[in-house]
């Protein structure tokens, strides 16, 4: 089983409850390494909407000290990704490739110049909104609102500077913007399903989806069960499998890949990421080929990687 997860808040709650990479007290663990025979896995430093301007920034910060000791305090089994023919390296070493993210960018403070300084972060995604609103868009807490000036020119300094924009949260109108051509380069959703399967907001619409399969972007298949079923779950992976299916179906075999959202409230029968590499074989159980299922688990996204990110 193989997985590269484009998402996950679990840094955060590791920094929050003073546990290492090896907790039983996160959904996401390295303690399930040996379990999986090929893992990429993407960290977001989530920034609240609560946090603006300096406070966002500190936030930040506190967060990838935190990160990058763990790194350090984990190196036999964990390394960071600073290019993308280090993901191939670290997990041929049966290490767990670790991808530095962002979702918010209010920890940019309104400042073009801090894209840079995420860049050498070593970011390589940072999604535009949460919920609410901040200096570049807006989530869909306030669905009129579009891009701003300083957002139109944040989305060209991402671009310029490698980070690739993830427009998971942001709202319709700025979807919208984004692909009348404020977008200039392939866009990520990390962690989406699509609305016409279920009819949440935060979802993409399959105009919104054709659009990432044209332009050759990513999807990643969101466990949370408000993403996946406008209904009582009784079978995660058959529910999620419905968002795959129609996926297919419009054009996405190298465009879906995993965005799973752990330790951001997901109730799914996938709460770890060995359940989660599980779908793999769950998907070539019910009828799709293994060399897509594997697409879908990992090489659509490290194909991504390594056409769009240095």
């Amino acid at each position: 089983m193989k997985l590269f997860d484009l998402h996950c808040d679990t840094i955060e709650r590791m920094e929050e409850l003073g546990e290492n990479m090896l907790t039983d007290k996160t959904q996401l663990s390295l303690k399930y390494l040996s379990q999986i025979e090929k893992w990429c896995q993407t960290f977001a430093i989530f920034i609240p909407d609560s946090k603006r301007g300096t406070d966002a920034i500190e936030y930040y910060e506190r967060v990838r000290a935190y990160f990058s000791k763990m790194l350090e305090q984990h190196s036999d089994i964990v390394e960071m990704v600073k290019t993308t023919s280090d993901i191939e390296r670290i997990t041929a070493q049966k290490k767990c490739a670790a991808v530095l993210s962002v979702e918010g960018a209010a920890v940019l403070d309104g400042k073009l110049e801090n894209v840079e300084k995420l860049a050498s972060d070593g970011v390589k995604m940072m999604t535009l909104t949460w919920n609410g609103a901040n200096e570049l868009a807006s989530g869909h807490q306030h669905p009129e609102m579009g891009f701003t000036d300083f957002g139109r020119e944040a989305v060209k300094e991402m671009e310029k500077n490698n980070i690739i924009v993830d427009v998971s949260h942001l709202n319709d109108k700025g979807m919208e913007q984004l692909m009348g051509g404020i977008a200039t380069k392939p866009i990520i959703a990390t962690h989406s399903n699509l609305r016409s399967i279920c009819s949440h907001k935060r979802n993409l619409t399959e105009e919104m989806f054709q659009y990432i399969v044209e332009h050759k972007g990513l999807v990643g298949l969101n466990l949370l069960h408000d993403f996946v079923s406008d209904y009582p779950m009784k079978d995660s992976k058959a529910e999620l499998f419905r968002h795959v299916y129609r996926m297919l179906e419009l054009g996405g075999e190298d465009v879906i890949a995993c965005g799973s959202d752990f330790d951001g409230g997901i109730e799914s029968q996938m709460d770890n990421p060995v359940l989660f590499a599980s779908f793999g074989d769950y998907m070539v159980e019910n009828g799709i080929n293994r060399r897509i299922a594997d697409k879908i688990m990992f090489q659509n996204a490290l194909n991504f990687f390594e056409g769009n990110i240095r």
